[in-house]
């Protein structure tokens, strides 16, 4: 048991997280373990193993689903674009105003433990915590004057002085490109900056809960897996990047150690991610497949010569029983009676033509003819509750190794171009999690697989504090 097993000080405990936002287990504790010093002795010290994703295994809702110990389902949001409503036009950008269930640090906070959170995804806008907060990579922007991505307010002063005459990076400014060397430089520099205001706030502001995300690991995925993984159907072995994801890993490790060096005796130490990686081995066009099945309808022929969105096109929804959107996995809609404003399936038949429709999707091959691995999920299965507008039907294409592409205009159902810009990754449901505790050694004993709404109960059991009732996760057990 964990309250057995770790030797917790009996006073003012202190939680340091790591997220990084896509590592896998494969590369962290197999592959490259003994050539990251510092991730690696956590390994070695302490217990890891695989933290399943939430469905979808997508960085929203993922994150929030960990922070949370809440369902996407429960959450009411299902990736970053959501129907609001069930129109066919109105969607939002999931950002932290879509979060309605406290998160670790609200709850920590309410009982007077200092919080600082760094990059954790969703928390822009900014909403005040008991302590300090960086907002992250859906952040319009850090140079506007009229963008508060700090809290407090004057904390973003602190960072621009620090930093000058550079300027803080939420993000990169675009990761699908095929201009690879800028790509990697981008990556590097904000990472660099990051860690330099991480070291910062360790240095000077006061904290019982430290988490932070590094973006750069799912960043140097999408950008450059073909050309690290032999397995992915583009790799080419002589290409000069090779060894671009490696080498980054072992820098984002030397800066890692950087946080460690200065982390008290006794503190504990948690790493994790919310989700992995795999090589995407193309697209499947989701409407181009459900207009030639028949379930979807256009008043005019698609395109051929040009790439047109979903919501480019004139779509006959009275003929129309259902679309899809485009992403890593396929959301699915229905067009239902008395639902939808011009929804042609009764409500009576709805389950029935979903099964069908499930049945379908599922007997989509691969372009030779052989079997794809697909999996589909009806969300009142899958989830607690379900709230806001989900999709019908959440659908894993070949096991997310093949994406969903909702465009038009590809002469096949099949792409090996995403539509959305280069992108060689998908993800893959199982990501990291280790824990430690600095000066302690325990031994380096692999557990099993836990969830990622396990994270926050975990987290409130190392502090002392009670979970929650309507919390799904467990304490992670050693």
């Amino acid at each position: 048991m964990l309250k057995k097993l770790l030797s917790r000080p009996k006073k003012d405990p202190k939680v340091f997280v790591i997220g990084l936002d896509c590592a896998p287990p494969e590369l962290i504790f197999d592959q490259w373990r003994d050539e990251l010093p510092n991730l690696g002795q956590l390994v070695r010290n302490g217990r890891y193993g695989e933290l399943m994703s939430s469905i979808p295994a997508i960085t929203v809702p993922a994150w929030s689903s960990m922070t949370s110990s809440k369902d996407p389902g429960v959450l009411g949001f299902y990736g970053f674009r959501n129907r609001r409503d069930y129109t066919y036009d109105n969607r939002f950008i999931a950002t932290s105003l879509a979060v309605k269930e406290p998160r670790i640090w609200d709850i920590l906070g309410a009982v007077g433990k200092q919080c600082i959170i760094v990059g954790v995804p969703q928390t822009y806008p900014v909403q005040p915590i008991n302590g300090h907060l960086i907002s992250s990579f859906l952040t319009p922007s850090t140079t506007n004057p009229n963008t508060q991505w700090t809290y407090p307010a004057s904390l973003r002063t602190e960072i621009e002085k620090l930093l000058a005459p550079e300027t803080y990076d939420v993000d990169v400014h675009q990761f699908r490109t095929e201009n690879k060397a800028f790509l990697l430089q981008q990556i590097h520099d904000m990472t660099r900056k990051r860690f330099q205001v991480l070291r910062y706030l360790l240095d000077n502001k006061p904290w019982d809960f430290f988490m932070f995300v590094e973006m750069g690991v799912d960043r140097i995925h999408h950008g450059l897996w073909a050309h690290h993984d032999p397995t992915h159907p583009k790799h080419d072995p002589d290409n000069p990047f090779k060894d671009a994801i490696k080498a980054y890993y072992l820098y984002l490790d030397q800066e890692i150690g950087t946080l460690l060096d200065r982390l008290p005796a006794n503190t504990h130490v948690i790493v994790v991610s919310d989700h992995g990686v795999k090589p995407m081995t193309g697209g499947i066009c989701i409407n181009e497949w459900l207009r030639r099945e028949g379930y979807l309808t256009l008043l005019d022929e698609p395109p051929t010569t040009y790439r047109a969105s979903f919501e480019k096109v004139e779509v006959d929804w009275s003929k129309t029983i259902a679309w899809g959107d485009g992403g890593y996995y396929g959301r699915i809609f229905l067009n239902v009676q008395g639902r939808e404003p011009n929804g042609i399936i009764p409500p009576d038949k709805y389950e029935a033509v979903r099964d069908q429709l499930t049945e379908h999707l599922m007997q989509i091959p691969a372009p030779d003819g052989t079997p794809l691995e697909n999996r589909i999920f009806k969300p009142q299965e899958i989830y607690r509750e379900v709230h806001g507008v989900a999709p019908d039907l959440i659908v894993y294409f070949d096991d997310l190794r093949w994406r969903s592409v909702g465009s038009f205009g590809y002469e096949d159902i099949y792409t090996f171009d995403n539509d959305t810009g280069p992108d060689d990754a998908n993800h893959a449901e199982n990501g990291i999690w280790i824990y430690a505790q600095t000066g302690k050694n325990l031994g380096g004993r692999r557990i099993p697989a836990a969830q990622l709404m396990d994270f926050a109960p975990t987290v409130l059991h190392l502090f002392g504090l009670p979970i929650p009732a309507d919390m799904q996760g467990k304490i992670i057990e050693y």
